[in-house]
């Protein structure tokens, strides 16, 4: 058989093969959020508990901040030891995690801490499946065809966290085991098919792992993590812990490290990830605008689910046991969006370029959060369901171009770090999105949220001292009600003050209606301040994406020099790297 034909025939079974692996990563991340509910109650632990906020915090966010951090370190020991070796473990290790983590032997908060721990197994398994996929591709597939391939594992990746949502809602239904079980015929008959067929095409480099280098960014990372996480849990009398010793060590000890990760790069003789990439202008600005799109598309997707589950769906008529399904199902037009045009604006940015596309899909972005923000609490679902579908559109823009020229960008002997600091972006910015929009959220709600509850609670005949009690208790406890799909009065109220009221009052209190009609105005004012924020970002993304410059492809090992446009643009096109921004 022919060389070509050949490669032509690789070059699909290594599309066919990560954008299995990146789907199963990226599923598994949406598929837990909205099954938490199922899972809590099927370990007998009541997640809204404020000695429990801890371990629902963590079963979120655990396995983004494992995979945050270690991307860039796994991406260049594949660029040392082979991206598929490294492609081939991640497949395995997830895998089997999936396996412990449906076979969680305990119940109660050692239960939680089974969970959690395997939560972190499978984050390494998925950082080693998304800091070398991208690279793969990139080694298997021509500059002219990059942005096709791209598209289609974008697709894949965004398709996954959205239909993960609903998949998760019909597997908690039934049995909140099945929800880690799905991914393991997907894990076992991928682990095998990458053996067998995926082929080392990268060039290895030879070089010294730099430990200080992957300890200072893994640990600063950690840490920078660790206070968001435990930034939005309330702390004291405060309704957030922004002020607590804890998170203040964390992140200014982390931001330390993260600055001495820096100073050692510069100095290492192989870093762990080389800096002066940072100086190429499709690197830099991608990267950029990678992270404040990852950050707003976090962002809703948090939002909506709350503004779903908590809100919309009950005054509906659905039960809040219920509406984890249906609020992945409804929120099925980003996904569509997203399908329409991921491949196309991937097969069209090999023609023409990343930033037209790239560029407007953070236009359109930012377009639909601002009209987001008008919308009233109960809205018709044909206007959000459109809004949504032109956010999805906007994703699906951005994401391939964004991807396909940021590796471009980079030499070959560095795809596999640059994959890596791709994917940390990209989590990192979702593990923000939480902390910077429950943050703003939060803020919000403790603005509002106070008179509205103890009113609500004092004119169906509950105490004046019980009310006044309920309406100051940190807000967070109402936001995670809303986001897990529970009604908190009945928790909140408790049997005491319950049996104490006449029948029908509480029968209304702890009904369908109550809450969400309660909670919907302060919601919605915190709901437009998050909103804005996700605006200003999208729009800086969009500038950072036009500043990328014209069409650009990295070709050092042919021309000898740090960077080269690609074949079809003139070399003034591609400005001198070294001269645009310092790393």
């Amino acid at each position: 058989m022919p060389a070509a034909a050949t490669s032509d025939r690789y070059k699909w079974t290594a599309l066919s093969n990560t954008t299995l692996g990146v789907f199963m990563a990226m599923l598994d991340s949406s598929i837990v959020i909205i099954s938490l509910p199922a899972i809590f109650r099927g370990i007998h632990l009541n997640p809204l508990l404020p000695s429990n906020i801890g371990y629902l915090l963590w079963m979120l966010m655990g396995y983004l901040v494992v995979t945050a951090v270690l991307v860039v370190t796994f991406g260049r020991l594949g660029d040392i030891f082979g991206r598929v070796r490294s492609y081939n473990l991640g497949f395995a290790i997830f895998s089997g995690a999936s396996v412990a983590l449906s076979l969680t032997p305990f119940t109660g908060s050692t239960g939680a801490m089974w969970l959690i721990v395997w939560r972190i197994v499978q984050g390494v398994g998925g950082a080693l499946l998304m800091a070398n996929s991208t690279a793969i591709l990139t080694d298997a597939f021509p500059v002219e065809e990059r942005g096709l391939a791209m598209g289609i594992s974008m697709i894949a990746a965004t398709a996954g966290s959205f239909i993960g949502l609903v998949v998760g809602g019909l597997l908690a239904d039934t049995n909140w085991r099945l929800v880690f079980w799905v991914n393991v015929p997907f894990g076992v008959f991928g682990t095998v098919w990458a053996y067998l067929k995926l082929r080392e095409l990268g060039q290895r480099v030879a070089a010294k792992i730099d430990w200080w280098g992957n300890l200072t960014f893994g640990v600063g990372l950690v840490m920078v993590l660790i206070a968001i996480t435990y930034g939005i849990q309330p702390y004291g009398g405060h309704t957030m812990g922004w002020t607590s010793p804890l998170v203040l060590f964390c992140l200014l000890g982390g931001i330390a490290l993260l600055f001495v990760f820096g100073a050692i790069e510069r100095r290492v003789q192989d870093p762990m990830f080389d800096l002066s990439l940072f100086r190429i202008r499709a690197f830099f600005a991608g990267n950029l605008a990678g992270l404040l799109a990852a950050i707003g598309r976090g962002g809703l997707q948090f939002m909506l689910i709350i503004w779903l589950q908590g809100i919309w769906l009950p005054l509906h008529g659905y039960s809040f046991e219920r509406t984890p399904l249906w609020a992945g199902i409804y929120m099925l037009p980003i996904t569509a969006g997203f399908l329409v045009a991921g491949p196309v604006s991937g097969w069209l940015s090999d023609r023409y370029g990343a930033r037209p596309f790239a560029t407007g899909g953070m236009v359109l972005s930012a377009a639909t959060f601002l009209a987001l923000m008008w919308l009233p609490a109960n809205f018709s679902f044909p206007t959000f369901g459109l809004l949504i579908f032109a956010n999805g559109l906007g994703s699906g823009l951005f994401a391939a171009p964004n991807t396909t020229a940021i590796m471009n960008a980079v030499p070959a002997t560095q795809r596999g770090a640059a994959s890596g600091m791709r994917a940390t972006f990209m989590n990192s910015g979702m593990v923000l999105s939480i902390g910077v929009f429950f943050s703003l959220m939060i803020a919000g709600l403790a603005s509002s949220l106070p008179h509205t509850l103890g009113t609500g609670l004092v004119a169906q005949g509950v105490p004046a001292a019980d009310a006044t009690r309920i309406a100051h208790l940190p807000p967070v406890g109402s936001l995670f009600a809303a986001f897990l799909g529970y009604n908190p009065i009945r928790t909140l109220l408790g049997p005491h003050v319950l049996g104490s009221l006449p029948p029908s009052h509480a029968a209304y209190l702890t009904g369908k209606t109550f809450f969400p009609q309660l909670i919907s105005e302060p919601f919605m004012h915190g709901l437009r301040i998050v909103f804005s924020a996700a605006t200003l970002m999208s729009a800086i993304a969009a500038a950072a994406s036009w500043m990328r410059g014209s069409r650009y492809v990295h070709e050092a090992d042919e021309v000898g020099a740090f960077g080269a446009p690609a074949e079809d643009e003139p070399a003034a096109d591609a400005p001198p790297p070294d001269e645009w921004v310092p790393a």
